[in-house]
């Protein structure tokens, strides 16, 4: 196996407030925004209607997973 780097993402990951997040990816035209919602949300004690549900990270790697 080669130590050369084949692929390296290039993204950005903006922390607007708490939880809730803007994320530029290669590709995608418009940003993706991640945050909390039901079960997760209230795991984290996150009060609801402080931050716009949106998917987590552990949905994107858990899609990414199935895929």
């Amino acid at each position: 196996m080669s130590d050369e780097v084949v692929f390296r993402s290039k993204m950005q990951v903006e922390r607007i407030k708490g939880p809730y997040r803007r994320v530029h990816m290669p590709v995608e035209k418009e940003p993706i925004y991640l945050s909390t919602h039901s079960e997760i949300a209230e795991y984290y004690k996150h009060e609801p209607g402080v931050h716009p549900a949106h998917s987590t990270t552990l949905d994107y790697l858990v899609a990414a997973g199935a895929g």
